[in-house]
């Protein structure tokens, strides 16, 4: 076996290809989600190994944030629901030292979800996936390069964020230019918060009371820097939706903090 191993080849796309066309874990209404994220391989002591980069690890035995020479790799894989750690990798892809993230883990989910497609797993009328994403990726920008295909985002957002609410409607003695933004909604000021549209509450085995709290048609004022240096014409308004989930306790004592999500339209 190890021999043959050594002495073959794998099929890149061949491999793709079939990991698309395996049964899938879905969510209960049939949807596909899938959760993307960056994992290191640590090569600390491989001092010949090509293109390390430094990999931000936490732990290691001193407990604590550490930048360990290693191999970064972007995984894209299909969750399950419920409390369970088993995920279907079906992606993954080795970032190198000049790539633009959230450009590759763009080019990487669509590239998934093509296959999907053509594999017969999402079909028109279906639930569109449900794309996840950590507080590392911009969730605003990732809805914009992906708007064309059947996802929806999900990203985790800092609590020192700053959201616009929609532009107040136009009236008869506005003068000049229509605005494109409304008030600022801040995560950390609760007294520039409207009414939430949407509010539930569930009641789970694990975390006590869960309370979600959700706004329509929030977005983040986008500036000419980093990612929209270059964009050409007026920068895009990116409504969607942001959630604030609170729950009574977390395992093991937690300090259960405010989880916010924004899920871009």
């Amino acid at each position: 076996m190890y021999d043959r191993l050594n002495q073959g080849r794998i099929d890149v796309q061949r491999l793709q290809t079939a990991m698309s066309g395996l049964p899938l874990p879905r969510a209960v209404d049939g949807r596909l989600m899938l959760a993307v994220d960056v994992s290191a391989w640590l090569r600390p002591d491989a001092a010949t190994s090509p293109d390390r980069l430094f990999c931000h690890v936490y732990g290691r035995g001193r407990n604590k944030d550490q930048l360990i020479p290693g191999w970064p790799y972007s995984f894209v894989a299909a969750l399950e629901p419920g409390r369970t750690s088993w995920t279907q990798v079906l992606d993954a892809v080795r970032l190198g030292r000049d790539d633009d993230v959230s450009e590759v883990t763009a080019v990487q989910v669509r590239a998934v979800v093509q296959r999907l497609v053509t594999a017969g797993q999402w079909l028109p009328g279906d639930p569109e996936m449900l794309v996840v994403f950590d507080a590392g990726y911009d969730p605003a920008r990732l809805a914009f390069l992906l708007a064309d295909l059947p996802v929806e985002v999900l990203g985790r957002l800092r609590s020192d964020r700053v959201f616009r609410l929609p532009a107040p409607p136009r009236t008869a003695e506005t003068i000049g230019r229509p605005a494109k933004h409304g008030g600022e909604f801040c995560f950390a000021d609760p007294g520039t918060w409207p009414d939430p549209d949407t509010v539930t509450f569930t009641e789970t085995s694990r975390y006590g009371g869960a309370c979600a709290m959700a706004w329509d048609r929030l977005h983040p004022r986008l500036t000419r820097r980093a990612a929209w240096l270059e964009y050409d014409g007026d920068l895009p308004v990116l409504e969607g939706t942001l959630i604030r989930l609170v729950v009574d306790r977390l395992p093991g004592d937690g300090d259960p903090k405010p989880c916010g999500c924004g899920l871009p339209a």
